[in-house]
């Protein structure tokens, strides 16, 4: 791992403010110097890298992963997948994270108990190319929340475990940690799709989510919650869960516990999966009547002033649309940055800032990852054109000329720009 020098570029450091003409050292896996407008650096024996203008940038995060996801149309059929199969296949879409620009993942639910920690090892131990990932247990629901597909004349499986009662929580929750997770991830709302569970209903009780939270504390683990419901965001920030997914359907006082709590809270209002299903899912069965049918364009309505409202406040609102189903595919993630653009009024550098900056603390890694700035890990994109100007290019793979995780390259192909500029 020798040292490389990035020269000719727009600097975009991650802080959501302009981007500068620059150079950049990485020297091992660090960024070791930054030189800006006209200032250069002396490298003997660096590889040069000329970006031909282009930008470079932190490697994007994903806030809201779903590795274990299989891009398929409906929960049932993640159960159907023998736990081989699906290693396999979760092993190929971290692949596909990677390619897109996303240097770390922050799993939002394994889809089967151990399959994020393999990929987790997997990936850290070089055997398959990934982003740097968090893993997650899988969805902890109770029987009649989101996950539980049960029929009693049928057994089903999906990504969830089903459990009644704090003992139960406190079970399953105490076997993830033995196993390796990095969150425990909790169901206590439900959803619009889920009839017997809609997504202003909070099915888990106080004392299943304490004992969840207990078990964290113990262990030095993380919770996330599925919180569409005003309520069970307020249970969820009052018992001390940091990720808080969802939270479309805040009311006042959840809007101020979640100010109160700005500092360790995160919020990921997941937009992608939302605004697919309502708009691009008619090929799978779902056409907008439908979707409306089930009470999504109301949620989203309700959401978006949500986010503003949080957005004024200071709390850390960051991109990750829940992808992984058919309609709505792992590899499309950064549509979520145009969606902060087009939607919740963010400016292209603070979207950007969300993906990068925020995104190294949702990581639990804000002193050293999400931001160009020496000493920083040196997961970094070298994008054609200016996301600082038009957020929509990263959804370009081909802009992606140069994708640099921990100082290695995972692609470089620097011909394709100037292949275009000689064309323009």
């Amino acid at each position: 791992m020798g040292d490389v020098l990035f020269k000719n570029v727009r600097v975009f450091d991650g802080e959501g403010g302009e981007s500068y003409s620059g150079e950049v050292l990485v020297s091992g896996n660090r960024i070791e110097q930054i030189a800006r407008d006209g200032e250069s650096i002396a490298a003997p024996g660096a590889e040069v890298i000329d970006g031909g203008g282009g930008t470079l940038m932190p490697g994007l995060i994903e806030s809201h992963s779903h590795v274990t996801f299989l891009d398929t149309s409906n929960l049932e059929a993640l159960g159907e997948v023998p736990p081989e199969e699906h290693t396999l296949l979760a092993m190929k879409n971290a692949k596909k994270f990677l390619d897109a620009g996303f240097t770390s993942m922050n799993s939002a639910a394994a889809a089967k108990p151990r399959l994020d920690i393999v990929v987790r090892n997997a990936i850290n131990d070089g055997t398959f190319p990934g982003p740097r990932m968090l893993a997650a247990s899988p969805e902890m629901t109770v029987t009649g929340g989101l996950g539980d597909v049960r029929l009693h004349h049928l057994h089903r499986e999906t990504f969830a475990i089903v459990c009644d009662g704090p003992d139960q929580f406190r079970q399953v929750s105490r076997e993830m940690c033995r196993e390796g997770v990095d969150t425990l991830k909790i169901n206590p709302s439900g959803d619009e799709f889920v009839p017997f569970a809609r997504a202003h209903q909070t099915v888990m009780n106080e004392a299943e989510i304490a004992a969840v939270c207990e078990v964290a504390r113990s262990r030095d683990k993380r919770v996330a919650g599925h919180c569409r419901s005003a309520e069970s965001v307020k249970l969820c920030v009052k018992h001390g869960v940091e990720i808080i997914y969802h939270a479309t359907l805040c009311d006042e006082e959840a809007m101020d516990m979640l100010e109160d709590a700005k500092d360790r809270v995160f919020v990921s209002p997941t937009l992608g999966v939302t605004w697919t299903t309502m708009h691009e899912a008619g090929d799978w069965g779902i056409t907008y009547e439908i979707a409306e049918s089930l009470g999504l364009p109301q949620e989203w309505d309700r959401a978006i002033p949500v986010m503003k409202e949080l957005k004024k406040r200071g709390v850390r609102i960051l991109p990750g649309g829940d992808y992984g189903f058919a309609w709505n595919p792992i590899g499309t993630n950064a549509r979520d940055l145009e969606y902060f653009v087009e939607h919740l009024d963010y400016t292209p550098s603070e979207a950007l800032a969300t993906a990068t900056k925020l995104g190294g603390q949702i990581m639990m890694m804000g002193n050293e990852l999400g931001l160009v700035r020496e000493g920083y890990l040196a997961d970094l994109l070298l994008v054609d054109g200016d996301p600082t100007k038009d957020v929509k290019i990263l959804q370009d793979k081909d802009r992606l000329l140069v994708i640099m995780k921990d100082g290695d390259f995972h692609k470089r192909n620097l011909g394709a720009a100037l292949g275009r500029q000689a064309a323009e």
